[in-house]
C-alpha cells in the first residue's frame, strides 16, 4: 500500500516533528505539510492524497471547516482530527462532516503512525472509549429519522450487519454470528458503504443510531 499523507498544523515544531516521524514509516510513502487549513485545501486539490492528519483548531479557517472542503473536493480522502484535548464536540462535529476518527497530539509515534494506516485501509482510528464517548454525544440527540425508511436500501443480510456493525462486532464476530465467510461480510460491508454513502464502520455506528436503528440498551 502506497499512502501519500498531508498534515495540517499551524505549530511548525509540531508539524516538522510529526512529518519526521511519519516520513522513517516504510508504509507511508509521502508526507506533505501546509500550515494553515487553506494551504491544505490547496494541497488535496492538486495533489494526490490519501490521508490528511488535520488540526481541528487553528487561525482563521478552523479544522472542521476545512474537512468539508476537502470531502466535498475529494471524498475518497480520509481526514483525522488532531487535538490538544480529548474528544469534545468539536471532535463530534468534525466526525459528523465526515472524519474518519481523531487523536490527540500527544499520542505516541508509533500509535499515530498506526492510525494513518488504518485510516488509508478504511478503518476508523479512535479508541473504544473515545467511540463510546462519542455514541454518547449521539444518543443525547435522539433518532432523527423513520428507521425503517432508513433500512430501506439494504438488502435483509445488510440489515443484519448493520445491526452487528452498530454493536461493536468485528468482522470475524459478524461472521460467527451470522454463519458467513469473513470475506462475504466485508463484501456485506462494502455495499452498505456505497449504499448509504458513509466513510466506514464509525459512520455506519453513528448513523445507526441517528436514525433509530439502534438504540441505547439494545
Amino acid at each position: 500500500m502506497t499512502i501519500r499523507v498531508l498534515l495540517v498544523d499551524d505549530q511548525e515544531l509540531f508539524r516538522e516533528a510529526v512529518a519526521i516521524m511519519l516520513g522513517r514509516d516504510p508504509r507511508i510513502a509521502e508526507v506533505a505539510t501546509a500550515a494553515d487549513a487553506h494551504g491544505g485545501i490547496a494541497h488535496v486539490r492538486g495533489h494526490a492524497v490519501d490521508v490528511v492528519l488535520m488540526d481541528i483548531r487553528m487561525p482563521g479557517m478552523d479544522g472542521i471547516a476545512a474537512t468539508r472542503e476537502i470531502l466535498r473536493l475529494k471524498p475518497g480522502v480520509r481526514i483525522l482530527m488532531l487535538t490538544t484535548f480529548d474528544l469534545d464536540q468539536y471532535v463530534v462535529e468534525a466526525i459528523r462532516e465526515g472524519a474518519s476518527g481523531f487523536l490527540t497530539k500527544d499520542a505516541a509515534p508509533q500509535d499515530l503512525a498506526d492510525a494513518v494506516v488504518a485510516a488509508a485501509a478504511g478503518d476508523a482510528a479512535m479508541s473504544p472509549r473515545a467511540t463510546a464517548a462519542l455514541l454518547g454525544f449521539v444518543r443525547e440527540a435522539g433518532p432523527s429519522a423513520d428507521p425503517d425508511a432508513a433500512l430501506a436500501p439494504l438488502s435483509g443480510r445488510e440489515r443484519e450487519v448493520v445491526q452487528a456493525l452498530a454493536s461493536g462486532a468485528s468482522n470475524d464476530d459478524i461472521a460467527r454470528a451470522l454463519f458467513l465467510s469473513e470475506n462475504t461480510v466485508k463484501t456485506h460491508v462494502k455495499a452498505i458503504l456505497a449504499k448509504l454513502g458513509l466513510a466506514d464502520r464509525l459512520h455506519v455506528v453513528i448513523w445507526a443510531y441517528e436514525n433509530g436503528v439502534r438504540r441505547p440498551g439494545r
